[in-house]
């Protein structure tokens, strides 16, 4: 086996975007916030607020928001329009706790939870129609015509 003479900086990439590479650690540390210590205990301090899921959908005439709220009652969700945004609070209360022998797991976040989206301009707090079911809240309202595509037509010169 041959000796090879050690080139410590041979493999490290250049730093000609620094933004890209900071971008990047940004999103790997959100992410390790936002699942890896979802629910966790942390001796005297707990993160017991959780936040659920949700999608945004965006239809030529309006704008449809999806949250999952499995196992929460529509008693227990708040929707509301505050500065702009749509809120939705509600709480996911803890169902008794069973343990079988020695067996005893759980990964299923409880407590209060908020969202808060951002309203286009225009949207009015009248116009939000939100239904539950099966464990999906859905909010929709009307696309304001500020928010629509509008087509720009190209004169010859």
């Amino acid at each position: 086996m041959a000796l090879e003479k050690w080139r410590p900086f041979t493999s490290l990439e250049r730093w000609e975007e620094p933004s890209k590479w900071l971008s990047q650690l940004r999103r790997e540390m959100n992410r390790l916030f936002e699942e890896g210590l979802e629910g966790l205990e942390l001796g005297p301090v707990s993160l017991k607020e959780w936040s659920p899921r949700l999608d945004m959908v965006e239809t030529k005439d309006e704008m449809i928001v999806r949250v999952d709220l499995p196992g929460v009652k529509q008693s227990d969700i708040d929707v509301s329009v505050s500065d702009g945004n749509l809120v939705i609070r509600g709480e996911r209360k803890e169902e008794k706790e069973t343990k079988e022998e020695n067996y005893h797991k759980r990964e299923r976040t409880y407590g209060a939870f908020s969202r808060s989206i951002p309203l286009p301009t225009g949207v009015k707090a009248e116009q939000i129609k939100a239904t539950y079911r099966d464990g999906v809240l859905e909010a929709r309202f009307p696309r304001p015509e500020e928010a629509k595509p509008k087509q720009v037509k190209i004169e010859a010169k």
